[in-house]
């Protein structure tokens, strides 16, 4: 059995692995930040508190060799499907209860925890099944599965809880309850089907260690990570790490309130079914088509041919949102054109960070380096993040998205210093 499932075709298991990957983290730091706002929550306190549930991401350096260490990959990545699923069942009980705010913040908080192991292990999970070559060229697939899992998050749930809350008199609550009661449902059924399919890659074994040997281990782990290249290089890489996404940092809590909020408050006054169209849906399919594309032209030119091309992609079609705050449009096309390019620029640029951190994660402990990688990412998410709901509120959206596109310079800044091998993922010719 095992042997047979060694082989198993790519295919059957990485788009349904991203997809689970992908779905709880777009609940958690987008589907919520919509659920709050209908549930009347201003803006400063959305961004303050949903950013506040990407912590488990950037702190998972910390308990990612455990993953490393005990069982194997293919164990943490069901058993964190099993308490994703747990989670989004709490979320719907406690959101018509007294405490909802409390316990759906518990339930999303557990739910961040439980998708950041799953990142951590399913990450790893890729990289042992795959060589380098094939790792470059399914970047751009595993990549698209995880923003289609966006798409149903954003294009799927919001409408869904928009058109459930017509059926049944605009009751918020109930309605997102139902919303959540059916996700739980979904990765019941993507646990049993992972169990069944995800193959047995020889190199993902169990290890039999002692507390004091995992100590010396996350010793040895972050002293390497830190000693993989010259001290120049680790802190230009730290960076862009941080930096890279600073602009989108700013613009990703912001940009789903402006689409909904009323015009009197400065918004374009989406409903739930118009946004999923033109943000969930047509602004991401910009976003999946740009991931697969960026992925394809790493994979026949390698990451350093296109690093500048990327940089440009995922920071100058941020004025789209300068535009829209100035024109106001009424089309839905328009407004669904401008997400899209937008959206399509963040794909292909995107591409160029999860590329950088699989370059920069090569060697020894590449699970655990991968996982300092991404927390050190999403710390650069995190932060300003937390702050983008109280600059929008001091200063209007359209000042707000005016000092983005000003900000982008950063992005720019810290791309101009990293280090990346000219050969790192070219197909090798034979």
């Amino acid at each position: 059995m095992v042997i047979m499932m060694k082989h198993r075709n790519p295919w059957s298991w990485i788009p349904t692995l991203y997809v689970a990957e992908g779905l709880p983290n777009v609940i958690v730091m987008s589907v919520a930040v919509v659920m709050y706002m209908q549930l009347g929550m201003s803006d400063t306190d959305i961004a303050l508190y949903t950013s506040w549930l990407g912590l488990p991401w950037v702190i998972k350096p910390f308990w990612s060799p455990f993953v490393d260490l005990y069982k194997t990959k293919r164990w943490w990545v069901l058993a964190m499907q099993v308490l994703l699923g747990s989670s989004l069942a709490g979320v719907a009980f406690t959101l018509n209860a007294s405490f909802w705010f409390q316990g759906t913040m518990f339930c999303f908080f557990l739910m961040a925890f439980s998708s950041a192991t799953h990142d951590i292990a399913a990450d790893g999970y890729y990289m042992l099944e795959l060589d380098e070559h094939h790792q470059a060229w399914f970047v751009g697939i595993r990549n698209t599965f995880y923003r289609l899992a966006v798409i149903l998050g954003n294009g799927g749930l919001v409408p869904l809880a928009g058109t459930l809350q017509l059926w049944f008199r605009d009751q918020k609550a109930f309605t997102w309850s139902l919303v959540f009661y059916g996700m739980a449902g979904l990765f019941l059924a993507l646990w049993l089907y992972h169990a069944y399919i995800m193959p047995h890659p020889a190199a993902d074994q169990r290890r039999d260690t002692s507390a004091s040997e995992v100590a010396r281990n996350i010793v040895v782990m972050f002293k390497t990570y830190f000693q993989k290249f010259p001290v120049r290089e680790v802190v230009f890489a730290m960076l862009f790490l941080l930096f890279y996404r600073f602009p989108e940092a700013l613009l990703t809590k912001m940009s789903a309130t402006f689409l909904m909020r009323p015009g009197s408050e400065g918004g374009l006054g989406l409903s739930p079914q118009e946004f999923g169209l033109a943000s969930g849906t047509v602004g991401l399919i910009g976003l999946t088509i740009g991931g697969i594309i960026g992925g394809m032209l790493a994979s026949r030119d390698g990451l350093k041919r296109w690093l500048w091309p990327m940089v440009c992609a995922i920071t100058l079609p941020d004025i789209v949102y300068v535009y829209l705050s100035y024109a106001m449009p009424s089309n839905l096309w328009v407004i669904s054109t401008c997400l899209f390019v937008e959206q399509f620029g963040y794909g292909l640029g995107f591409t160029a960070l999860t590329l950088y951190m699989l370059f920069f994660s090569m060697g020894e402990f590449k699970t655990s380096h991968y996982a300092i990688c991404t927390g050190i990412s999403y710390l650069g998410l995190m932060l300003p993040g937390m702050l983008s709901g109280y600059m929008k509120d001091a200063m209007g959206y359209r000042t707000f998205f005016v000092v983005v596109m000003a900000l982008c310079v950063i992005t720019f800044v810290v791309a101009a210093f990293v280090h990346i091998d000219p050969e790192f993922g070219k197909k090798k010719q034979e």
